[in-house]
This record gives structure tokens, sequence and C-alpha cells, in this order.
């Protein structure tokens, strides 16, 4: 990928920085998991046993640990190191558990971790193309992202996007299959198909009208997760969809009220003049408010008007980038 600066209407190539140390793109990286990928870091160079983990990280939105790793060369497979972390964090669960709760001063037990969700981070300037195609399924708990660093102190990070329909199970490698088989019974990728094969006729029809109007926003992406759909452009979220048989809640995240009557930054507020979004609330142990819209969106529901909303949220969080 070529990146150009424009000066006078005139463009000029912006040339490449390459990073000369596996160790700049972690540092670049662990100083900026949350900004990033939403991501709180734990600890770097996490030691278990004979294996050293790069970047330990900890998912709040699905209470899950993340595991990145960094490569500079590409010599390795990234199935069976992907798949022996993933062993390593299942089989020591205590380990990380007390890593957790001694980076955030807080206690945690093994049962508030979704271990279901846990998945590891790959990145590197480059991955070759057996590397992509090992990757090639639908429901592997790998992300692999390249990263690029420029002379003008900028960078890219781009997201290998997977298209197979076939499942990691059918690996035939004796070895392999058999590690992926442990972690699969309990690490599970949950994809779009998981929440609407409970749709109802009719609405199943509905829903990918709405579906298709909401790719149409620039950068959006559908991010599935055990229990919802995370409506995301540029890592922030949108909304949140909780699917039902002939309906979706959605939810919009306005920001929280404080003790002293000021808002968190930049606080949201629809304007919707046929008022179909409920106002929610609750209340934090601080006695901080959280606050969220819900719209029920069900065979009766305007789509027009629904996305006339969603745009209000998604505008706001392009504008705050």
């Amino acid at each position: 990928m070529e990146l150009f600066k424009i000066e006078n209407n005139k463009i000029e190539t912006v040339e490449l920085k390459p990073f000369k140390l596996e160790r700049d793109i972690q540092n670049l990286v662990e100083g900026n998991t949350l900004e990033l990928f939403q991501l709180e870091f734990v600890r770097s160079e996490f030691t278990v046993g004979k294996y050293r983990i790069d970047t330990l990280c900890y998912d709040p939105e699905t209470n899950a640990f993340v595991i990145i790793e960094y490569k500079k060369g590409n010599s390795y497979s990234v199935i069976d190191q992907g798949y022996t972390y993933l062993q390593l964090l299942l089989n020591n669960k205590s380990d990380f558990i007390l890593t957790l709760s001694q980076e955030k001063n807080k206690i945690y037990r093994t049962e508030d971790m979704d271990w279901s969700q846990s998945r590891i981070i790959f990145i590197s300037p480059s991955f070759n193309s057996y590397q992509k195609d090992s990757v090639n399924f639908k429901n592997i708990p790998f992300e692999l992202y390249e990263i690029k660093r420029f002379e003008n102190d900028t960078f890219i990070l781009n997201k290998h996007e997977t298209s197979s329909k076939e499942n990691i199970d059918s690996l035939s490698n004796a070895k392999t299959s058999s590690v992926i088989s442990e972690v699969s019974k309990e690490v599970k990728v949950f994809d779009e198909e998981h929440h609407t094969s409970k749709l109802e006729g009719a609405f199943k029809d509905k829903w990918e009208q709405l579906r298709e109007q909401l790719l149409e926003l620039d950068d959006i992406e559908l991010d599935p997760k055990k229990t919802y759909i995370n409506v995301k452009v540029n890592n922030k979220t949108v909304a949140f969809l909780n699917f039902r048989k002939s309906s979706i809640s959605i939810e919009i995240q306005r920001g929280n009220l404080n003790t002293d009557g000021t808002t968190s930054k930049n606080f949201f507020n629809f304007d919707d003049p046929k008022n179909l979004a409920e106002e929610r609330s609750w209340e934090w142990k601080s006695g901080v408010k959280g606050n969220v819209y819900v719209i029920k969106f069900d065979l009766k529901t305007d789509i027009d008007y629904t996305m006339f909303l969603l745009k209000q949220k998604y505008k706001s969080l392009n504008k705050n980038s």
C-alpha cells in the first residue's frame, strides 16, 4: 500500500519507515491498546511455564483475555502458535486471573471471565499467503493485523479478513487437530448466523434491509459477540444489537451523569421527534448514573427513521475520531 501527502494540490509519496525491531512494534501497541483495540493492557512479557506471551490484555466488553503476539519474520505457523497459546491460557486459568488481579488491584475470579471469547491477535509488518490461508476459516479465534510505519510518523494497521465458510475442525493434521479440538471445547467464535438463525420469516427479511443500510455507512463493521452484535465505526460502538425471534433491541450508549450533575465527555442526545427511543439508566455504587437509549426494532418499526437515529450516533463518533 502506498501513502501520499498533498502539497499545493500535488501529491508526493510518503516513504516507508520500517520497524527495525519487533520490540518497536510492541512498545507502540502496548502504549495504545485501548485506542487501537479497545483492550486494557495487563502485562508485557508474561511467562507461564516454558512459554512467554508478548502482551496480555483484558477485554472489558467481553470479560475475556486477549493475547497479542508480534512478528517481524514469517517463518512460523500462526495456527500452531495460536492454538498452543490458547491451550496454555485454558490450562493455567489461575495464573492469568492472579496476574489480572495484581495489575488491576482488584480481585477477579475464574468464573468472572468468559473463557469462550478468548482470542489471539498477531501483528506483523507482513504475513505470507500461507499464513493468511491458514487462518481462513469461519470460526478461528485469531486476528491478523499488518502494521506499516511511514516517514511522517504515521502508521497503518490493516486487519486481514477471512472469507471461508469452512470450519477449522476440518484440518487433517493429527497433532494440530488434537489441540484445536481441546481448545474448541471451550473457546468459541460467534458469527452473525449465531444471532440471525433465531429470526422468524418476515422479520429476517426486515433485518436484512436494516443490515444493508447499516453497511452502506463508511467504515461500519458488524462485530458478533456471544450475546449481541456490536455495530462499530473506527473501533467505536454505534449500537449493540440484541436479537429475539421477531425483534431486535438496539442499545445506544449515551454516557454517564455524574453526582455533581455534570455529564461525561461526549454525552449523547438524540433528536427524536417521534420518541421512538426509550431512555434507560442505572446507578453505579459511586452514585454515577449510566444512560442508554433503547429502540425496539420489529416488523412495525420504520427502517428509515431507525437509520435517522443511528446515523446521529454514527456521525457523533466520526466527528470525535
